[in-house]
């Protein structure tokens, strides 16, 4: 007899994955355009360039848990090592290159040994590592970014977010999101999941009294 929670589990799983192959095909299309200067920007993510985070997204969209964990091994269990490794092996000799890798794997379900939902967000966390610096707006379906901010309240997987926003409460002021008690921390929803990941510029479109806390637990680890 058939679990009805695996059922269930299952069935979230692949409601999951058009959500990101449509978040990696518009991240795709709004790069198309790039100059070479645009690509060097730097990124939100501390000293890697727009580019680079590319073709980080590009691994995850190629990268298997049996390629993962070979990979660990190989590097010894440093997981930075294993990251930079793996950026290199799809960067390409040129922008385009690294943009047309990326979109080859638009449709892919491949996955490190990570569930649907955190795929997701990074996508749209990296997305808007990209895109902030290049002053390139995405709107998202509010579904969706409350879908990954619900997620990411409650995980410390891969990046810190659950440690971060204790004794903190959240609140979506375009949708339905919000969690915790404590000092206010308000604003849209995106801003809040780009907070909550440690990304502290978007401490600058959020308000509330807890917003400085917030905005030093971005410096943190």
């Amino acid at each position: 007899m058939t679990d009805p929670k695996l059922t269930a589990d299952h069935s979230r799983t692949a409601g999951v994955w058009p959500l990101i192959h449509a978040e990696r095909a518009a991240l795709a299309a709004d790069l198309a355009d790039l100059t070479d200067e645009q690509w060097a920007t730097r990124s939100l993510c501390t000293e890697l360039t727009v580019r680079e985070v590319l073709a980080h997204l590009t691994v995850a969209a190629s990268l298997n848990s049996v390629r993962w964990l070979a990979g660990v091994i190989r590097c010894r269990f440093d997981f930075d090592k294993q990251v930079a490794m793996r950026l290199a092996e799809q960067l390409g000799a040129t922008p385009a290159e690294t943009l047309e890798r990326f979109r080859r794997l638009v449709p892919s379900t491949t996955k490190p040994p990570l569930p649907a939902i955190a795929m997701l967000g990074e996508t749209i966390v990296h997305g808007e590592d990209i895109r902030r610096p290049l002053g390139i707006r995405h709107e998202y379906p509010i579904e969706v970014v409350t879908l990954v901010a619900e997620y990411y309240q409650g995980s410390d997987l891969v990046v810190v977010a659950k440690g971060r926003i204790g004794g903190l409460r959240l609140v979506a002021n375009d949708g339905p999101f919000t969690t915790g008690s404590g000092q206010l921390v308000s604003g849209a929803t995106l801003a809040l999941v780009m907070a909550m990941t440690g990304r502290s510029t978007y401490c600058d479109d959020l308000e509330g009294d807890g917003v400085e806390l917030l905005r030093r637990r971005c410096g943190m680890a």
